[in-house]
C-alpha cells in the first residue's frame, strides 16, 4: 500500500496530497443512475439555458453545493487555487515579505514587513503607500491583484514605487522564498519559564518547535508554556510529533476512525521523548482548533499538561486531500479522531446538516464523561475544556474602531517617523503626552462609531415609531438618547488603557516586528499570568494533574 499523509483542516486551511480510499457501495446502481441524471442535466444547461455559462465555472458551482451539503471542510480546490493551497500546506512562496491591505484613499499600503525579507532590507517601511509595480499603477487595485504581483519566483526582481509622507521612493527588489514561521516567537519569560508560540501545523512545525526548545534548555528553561492560540491547526503527523516530544516512547496519543478501514489509524509516540518531565502549560482559547486540540487534548489526557484559557474550537475532523483531473483537487473528511481517553471533541453535527443550514452542536445529553490517565473527569463534543479558566478581556466598540480604521496604524506610522529608536518592546510605554497627541489626531477623524447602548435604543425608538407608542413621548426619548449617545471623546478618555495597549504593540512592532508585538503583548497577558502562577506553585501544578486540586 503507498504511503499517505493525513491532515486535520485547518483554519485557514491546509492540506497533503494523498491517495484515493474508497469504501466499498452498497447500490453502485443508484451511483451510476445519478451519474447519467447529472449529465444529461449538466449538458442541457449549458446547451440550451437562454444565457451562456461558462463550463467550468457551471461545474463548480455544481460541485460546490455538493459539498456545502457535508461540512464545511470537505472542498473543491481549481487548479486556480493550487499555488495558493500549497503555499497554506508549506508556509513558502515566493516574493518579498510583507502584509498589505487597501486603504480608504484606493491605494494598498505595506501594513507590515516581515524582519529581514527582501522588502524590509531594502528600506521600505510599514506605512508606505504602494503607487506602481513595475511602472503599473496601482491605485483602485485589489489586495489580491497587488499581492499576486508582489509574488513570484524566488530571483526575480521587480521595481516597487511607494510614497513615504510625500516623499516618493522607488527600489528594485530581488524576490526571494519566504517561509512564514510556524514558530514566529520564542524566549524566557524568567530565569527558568520559557514560551514557545506556534502558529500553524505546516510540515516545518514539529521541527521549529523541537528547535526552538533546544534552545531555550540551553538558556537555563526548566519548565514551559506553550502558545497555541489562535492556531487553526494543520497537519496531523506534525500534532503527534510535538506531543512525542513530551510523552514517552510508545504512548498512544490520538487514534483516527472512519468509514473505511484503511482510515482506522493508531498514533503512538515512535520517538524518545525530547523531555518527558518538565512542567509544561498549554495556552488554548476558542481560535485553537484541530491539531491544536490534538496537542491539548492528548497532554491533557495523559496528565502531561496543564491547560489554561478559555475551551477550544471543538473540531474533531480529519481531512486528506485526493488529486482529480487537470491538476484539480477535493479535500475530503475521511474520519474523526480520538484523544487517548477516548473521546472525540468535535463540537458541531454535521450528520444532520442540510445545504444552506447551519450545524447545531451535538446535545447536551448525548455529552459522554471520560477519564485522564490519572482518573480526572473530561467530557467529549466541546472542544478542550482548560482545567484554568482565564476571564476572556472584552475590547470596547471604540477600540475595535481604532483598529479597523487604522487609527492606530496611522498613528504609529507618524509616531516612528519622529523617533528613530525605541527601547526595548517590553520595557516601552506610551506616556500621557503622547496620548494627547493620538488624540488630537484622531479628534476631527470621520469614523462611524457607535456604543451598543445607543445602537439597541435606535432599534426601541424605531419599534415605538412602528407600533405607535412614539407620539406624544417624543421628549422623553431625546432626553434618553442625550444621555447614551456617544462622546467620541470621552470615551476615549474612558477606554484609554485598552487604546494604549493597542498603539503600543502597534508602534513596537516599527522597530522590532513580530517578536516585538509578541514581548509587548506579555505586559497586558492574563493567559501568561495565569500560566506563571500555576508554574511557579509546584504543589498546585501538581494537584491539578493528580486530580487532588481542582484548579
Amino acid at each position: 500500500m503507498k504511503k499517505y499523509i493525513l491532515y486535520l483542516l485547518a483554519i485557514p486551511t491546509i492540506a497533503v496530497t494523498a491517495i484515493a480510499l474508497r469504501a466499498p457501495s452498497t447500490n453502485e446502481f443508484e451511483v451510476t443512475k445519478n451519474f447519467e441524471i447529472f449529465r444529461e442535466i449538466y449538458t442541457e444547461i449549458y446547451s440550451g439555458y437562454v444565457d451562456e455559462h461558462a463550463p467550468g465555472d457551471l461545474m463548480k458551482r455544481s460541485i460546490d453545493g455538493m459539498l456545502e451539503s457535508l461540512d464545511p471542510y470537505t472542498n473543491y480546490i481549481p487548479e486556480s487555487d493550487i499555488e495558493d493551497y500549497r503555499i497554506m500546506t508549506t508556509g513558502q512562496y515566493g516574493g518579498v515579505g510583507a502584509l498589505i491591505r487597501k486603504m480608504d484613499d484606493d491605494f494598498n499600503y505595506i501594513m507590515e514587513p516581515y524582519e529581514n525579507s527582501p522588502i524590509q532590507k531594502a528600506g521600505f517601511k510599514a506605512g508606505d503607500k504602494i503607487l506602481e509595480i513595475d511602472g503599473n499603477a496601482l491605485k483602485n487595485k485589489s489586495t489580491d491583484e497587488v499581492s499576486t504581483m508582489l509574488k513570484g519566483a524566488a530571483g526575480t526582481s521587480l521595481k516597487l514605487k511607494v510614497d513615504r509622507a510625500g516623499q516618493t521612493i522607488e527600489k528594485t527588489i530581488s524576490r526571494e522564498e519566504i517561509k512564514i514561521p510556524d514558530v514566529p516567537y520564542s524566549g524566557m519569560i524568567d530565569n527558568e519559564i520559557g514560551y514557545i508560540k506556534l502558529n500553524s501545523f505546516t510540515q516545518s512545525a514539529s521541527s521549529e518547535v523541537k528547535e526552538a526548545f533546544t534552545k531555550l534548555k540551553g538558556k537555563g528553561m526548566k519548565k514551559l508554556i506553550f502558545d497555541l492560540r489562535g492556531n487553526g491547526g494543520g497537519l496531523l503527523n506534525e500534532a503527534v510529533r510535538i506531543v512525542n516530544m513530551f510523552v514517552p516512547q510508545g504512548t498512544m496519543i490520538v487514534k483516527q476512525k472512519g468509514r473505511v478501514p484503511e482510515m482506522n489509524i493508531n498514533y503512538q509516540a515512535r520517538e524518545e521523548a525530547t523531555d518527558a518531565n518538565i512542567p509544561l502549560v498549554v495556552l488554548v482559547d476558542d481560535g485553537s482548533a484541530s491539531a491544536s486540540e490534538i496537542v491539548s487534548g492528548s497532554l491533557q489526557d495523559l496528565d502531561r499538561a496543564v491547560i489554561v484559557g478559555i475551551r477550544s474550537y471543538g473540531k474533531g475532523l480529519v481531512q486528506q486531500t485526493r488529486k482529480m483531473p487537470y491538476n484539480t483537487m477535493v479535500k475530503l473528511t475521511v474520519a474523526k479522531y480520538y484523544t487517548p481517553s477516548g473521546r472525540c471533541i468535535q463540537k458541531l453535527d454535521y450528520t444532520t446538516k442540510r445545504a444552506g443550514d447551519r450545524a447545531s452542536a451535538i446535545a447536551d445529553s448525548a455529552i459522554h464523561k471520560y477519564k485522564t490517565k490519572n482518573g480526572r473527569e473530561v467530557i467529549d463534543a466541546r472542544g478542550i475544556d482548560p482545567e484554568i479558566l482565564v476571564e476572556e478581556k472584552e475590547f470596547s466598540k471604540l477600540a475595535a474602531i481604532v483598529v479597523a480604521e487604522d487609527l492606530a496604524f496611522n498613528y504609529a506610522t507618524a509616531y516612528e517617523r519622529k523617533h528613530p529608536s525605541l527601547p526595548g518592546a517590553r520595557e516601552f510605554k506610551l506616556t500621557d503626552a503622547e496620548y494627547g497627541e493620538f488624540l488630537a489626531m484622531v479628534k476631527d477623524k470621520d469614523f462611524k462609531y457607535k456604543t451598543t447602548t445607543e445602537a439597541r435604543f435606535e432599534e426601541f425608538k424605531k419599534s415605538a415609531q412602528k407600533e405607535n407608542y412614539y407620539a406624544g413621548a417624543e421628549g422623553e426619548f431625546d432626553k434618553v438618547y442625550a444621555k447614551i449617545k456617544a462622546d467620541k471623546m470621552a470615551d476615549f478618555e474612558r477606554f484609554k488603557p485598552e487604546i494604549k495597549e493597542i498603539i503600543e504593540n502597534e508602534i513596537v512592532s516599527r522597530y522590532y516586528y513580530q517578536n516585538g508585538r509578541t514581548e509587548n503583548s506579555f505586559n497586558y497577558d492574563e493567559y501568561l499570568v495565569e500560566a506563571i502562577k500555576v508554574l511557579k506553585d509546584e504543589a498546585r501544578y501538581k494537584g491539578i494533574l493528580d486530580g487532588t486540586v481542582k484548579k
